[in-house]
C-alpha cells in the first residue's frame, strides 16, 4: 500500500501526488498497481536548458514529451500520459502551480492518452452531456454555473475529457468538482466572493467548490455548444453545420497548438469524424449589454428538447 502520500481522483485517474491538491476528491488507501499518473518533485533546469533552444521558448513538444517553462512559477514535464515532473521557481506559490497542474498538465495528459481534451464546461442534462465551448471571457462557467442553480449537474469546467465507449459512443469522463467564477457572476447569483479564496492573479476570480452540485459518472455526450458574445440585445442559437463543425472542434480542443507538434493530426481529424456524427452543434450568441446566462440556459433547454422530440 502507498503510505505517507494522498491519492486523488481526477479526471477518470488515480493521481499520487507530492503536491497537496485540495481541489481534488482524495483517497487514502489505493493499492500502488492502481495509481494512474503520478505528480512529482524534481529538478528540471537541466533537462529544460538543454531541450529549449531559444531563452524565449516556453513549450518543447516531442513525442511522449511535453515540458514547459512559466517564469515565476515552475518548470514541468509531462512524459508518457503518466507522469508529471515540476520544478518550482524562486518565490513561486503553489496555488498558482495547481493551476498548471491541473489544466496544462492534465490536458498534456489526456491528449498523451488519445484522449481529446476540449476547452469549456460540461453540464449533464437528462442522462446526457452538452459541452460549453467558447473562447476566454465568453462566459462559459458563468452558463453552466446557471445550469447548476437549476439543479443540473457539472462534469468539468475547464478541460473536458472526451472518449469512446465500447459503442463507439463519445462519453465524457468527470474531471473534478470546482468551478472558477468571477465576482461580477458570483453578485448575479447572489453568492458572496468572502466565502471563496480568489485565484492566484486573478484577484476577482474565484475558485468555488460543488461537490453537491456534482456529476462522479461518466455519461455519453450528446452536444457542443459553442459561446459566443455580441452587441446586439438579442440572444441568437443556430445549428453549427457541415466543414465548420470540424474547425470548432479543433478549435476548441484545449491546447490545440499541442496537436500539431506531437504527431497528432490524423488522430485528432478521426476522432472529430467519429464525434461529429453522433453529436448536435450550436452556436449561441449572448448580448454583453445585459447578464443572460438564465435566459440562455432557457434557450438551449428548449432547443435540445426539440431535438429530442423530433429524433
Amino acid at each position: 500500500m502507498i503510505t505517507n502520500k494522498l491519492v486523488y481522483r481526477a479526471f477518470g485517474y488515480n493521481v499520487l501526488s507530492d503536491f497537496d491538491l485540495p481541489e481534488l476528491p482524495n483517497k487514502y488507501e489505493v493499492k500502488k498497481e492502481e495509481v494512474d499518473i503520478t505528480i512529482s518533485f524534481s529538478e528540471l533546469n537541466g533537462q529544460w536548458k538543454n531541450i529549449s533552444k531559444q531563452e524565449d521558448d516556453y513549450f518543447v513538444l516531442r513525442e511522449n514529451l511535453i515540458m514547459f517553462c512559466m517564469p515565476g512559477i515552475a518548470i514541468f514535464s509531462i512524459e508518457n500520459g503518466d507522469k508529471i515532473y515540476v520544478t518550482p521557481l524562486e518565490n513561486s506559490q503553489e496555488d498558482h502551480i495547481r493551476l498548471y497542474l491541473l489544466g496544462t498538465c492534465m490536458g498534456a495528459i489526456l491528449m498523451q492518452r488519445k484522449i481529446l481534451p476540449l476547452h469549456g464546461s460540461a453540464v449533464a442534462i437528462n442522462g446526457k452531456v452538452y459541452a460549453i465551448v467558447g473562447d476566454s471571457g465568453a462566459g462559459k462557467s458563468t452558463l453552466a454555473s446557471a445550469f447548476l442553480h437549476r439543479g443540473y449537474r457539472l462534469l468539468s469546467d475547464d478541460v473536458i475529457p472526451v472518449s469512446f465507449n465500447e459503442d463507439n459512443i463519445p462519453i465524457v469522463t468527470p474531471a473534478y468538482p470546482q468551478q472558477k467564477l468571477w465576482k461580477e457572476s458570483l453578485d448575479a447569483y447572489g453568492m458572496q466572493s468572502d466565502l471563496y479564496r480568489p485565484i492566484i492573479d486573478r484577484e476577482t476570480k474565484f475558485a468555488i467548490p460543488v461537490p453537491e452540485h456534482f456529476e462522479y459518472e461518466v455519461m455519453p455526450l450528446a452536444g457542443i455548444i459553442e459561446l459566443t458574445k455580441t452587441e446586439s440585445d438579442e440572444i441568437d442559437i443556430k445549428p453549427i453545420n457541415d466543414l465548420q463543425r470540424f474547425h470548432t472542434l479543433f478549435y476548441h480542443t484545449y491546447r490545440n497548438f499541442f496537436i500539431e507538434p506531437l504527431g497528432l493530426m490524423e488522430w485528432h481529424f478521426n476522432t472529430s469524424a467519429k464525434m461529429l456524427n453522433k453529436l448536435e452543434m450550436y452556436q449561441i450568441k449572448r448580448p454583453i449589454s445585459r447578464f443572460t446566462a438564465h435566459d440562455l440556459t432557457e434557450v438551449i433547454l428548449s432547443t435540445i428538447t426539440k431535438e429530442v422530440s423530433v429524433g
